[in-house]
C-alpha cells in the first residue's frame, strides 16, 4: 500500500544519508540530520526563511457509505464539506472533509473512486480514509500527492461496529489518523465565506435527483440551515443530530464513464470537477444562480455571481452535490 512503500523509501533514504555521513567522517557545518527529510539549514544558515513559503496543514477526507443500509452515518455532522457523488448503478456516496473538528468516530467508511483522486487534488496532500478500492485503481491511489490509509494500512485506525452488517459496519477513529486538528487553513477548496451577495430568490426547499438517489435540502428559518434529506427521509446521526448546512450547492458537471467497472459489471461513472459550468447556490433561506470556474486539478473552485461577483458562503457547514450538466 501506498503508506507503507513511503516509509519503507523513507527508512531507505535515511540508511543511505547516515551512511554517507559516516563514511566521510563529518558533516557540512551549516547542516544536520533531520527525520530523514534529507539535509535542513539550521539556525546559522544564511538562507532567508521568509523565501520558503509555509504549507497549507492537510486535512481528512473520509469515503462514507451512504446506501439505505448504512444510515445513519456516524461523525457526518462534524464535517466541514460534504461532497455527494453518483457512482455504480445510480446510487451516491460522500466525500466528508474533516479540517476543524475531528469527531470521535466516522463512517461506515466504504471505497474509493477515480473520481475522488481529481476531486482531492484541491488540498494539500490530505489524508484519505478509505476501506479500498478495485486492484486496478491502486496504482493510481499509490501515485496520487495524498496519504491514503485503509485498514491494510493501519487496522488500529479502523473497527468494526455492531449495529449494521458487513460491509456498511466498518468504522474509523480519527484521531488515529491525524494527531491535532488541522484547522480551517486546511481548506482550500477556492470557498469564500461572508456576507450574501444581493438579489436571490427565496427557496424553501430544493431537490437532486440521481438516478437511484435523491437528496432534499428544506430551508429551518429557526435554525439558519438546511435540512438534509437523502432518499426521502430525514439524515440524522447515530446520536440522533438532524444533519444540517448553512450553505448547499448543486454543481453541474460532467459526469461521464470511467474504465472501471464493479464486481457485477457495471460501470463505475467519472465525476469531473475541473473546468467551468454552472450552479445553484443555497444559502440563508435564497437561491442564487452561479458559475463555477476550476482551471486545473491543483486549483480550488471559484464560485461567482452571474456578474461575475465572487459569490460568499455562509460559516458552517457546506453540502456539494455533483449533478449532471
Amino acid at each position: 500500500m501506498a503508506l507503507r512503500r513511503r516509509r519503507t523509501m523513507t527508512a531507505a533514504l535515511l540508511a543511505a544519508t547516515v551512511a554517507a555521513a559516516l563514511a566521510s567522517g563529518c558533516t557540512t557545518a551549516g547542516n544536520r540530520l533531520d527525520d530523514g527529510r534529507g539535509d535542513v539549514p539550521d539556525s546559522t544558515d544564511s538562507g532567508s526563511p521568509e523565501s520558503v513559503a509555509p504549507r497549507a496543514p492537510s486535512p481528512l477526507a473520509v469515503k462514507i457509505d451512504n446506501v439505505p443500509a448504512a444510515r445513519p452515518q456516524t461523525g457526518l455532522d462534524a464535517a466541514d464539506i460534504v461532497y455527494a457523488e453518483q457512482v455504480e448503478g445510480g446510487l451516491s456516496r460522500l466525500m466528508a472533509v474533516y479540517a476543524t473538528k475531528l469527531p470521535k468516530a466516522v463512517g461506515p467508511v466504504r471505497s474509493a473512486r477515480e473520481s475522488d483522486l481529481e476531486l482531492l487534488r484541491q488540498f494539500n496532500e490530505p489524508t484519505l480514509a478509505f476501506s479500498g478500492a478495485q486492484g486496478k485503481l491502486m496504482p493510481l491511489i499509490d501515485r496520487a500527492p495524498l496519504r491514503a490509509v485503509s485498514p491494510e494500512d493501519d487496522e488500529r485506525a479502523y473497527y468494526r461496529g455492531s449495529d449494521k452488517p458487513l460491509p456498511h459496519n466498518l468504522y474509523l477513529r480519527a484521531e488515529r489518523l491525524l494527531k491535532s486538528v488541522p484547522g480551517a487553513d486546511a481548506l482550500t477548496t477556492g470557498f469564500r465565506y461572508g456576507a450574501a451577495p444581493a438579489g436571490g430568490k427565496a427557496e424553501s426547499t430544493r431537490t437532486v435527483r440521481f438516478p437511484a438517489a435523491r437528496f432534499t435540502f428544506d430551508w429551518a428559518q429557526d435554525r439558519q440551515r438546511w435540512l438534509v434529506s437523502m432518499d426521502g427521509s430525514p439524515t440524522v446521526t447515530t446520536d440522533g443530530k438532524r444533519v444540517a448546512a448553512s450553505t448547499v450547492v448543486v454543481q453541474y458537471v460532467n459526469v461521464r464513464k470511467s474504465s472501471f467497472r464493479d464486481f457485477l459489471g457495471n460501470n463505475t461513472p467519472y465525476t469531473n470537477t475541473v473546468g467551468s459550468g454552472t450552479a445553484k447556490v443555497l444559502r440563508d433561506g435564497k437561491v442564487f444562480d452561479a458559475g463555477w470556474k476550476r482551471p486545473a486539478a491543483e486549483d480550488g473552485t471559484e464560485f461567482t455571481t452571474t456578474d461575475g461577483s465572487p459569490l460568499n458562503f455562509a460559516e458552517g457547514q457546506v453540502w456539494v452535490v455533483f449533478a449532471k450538466a
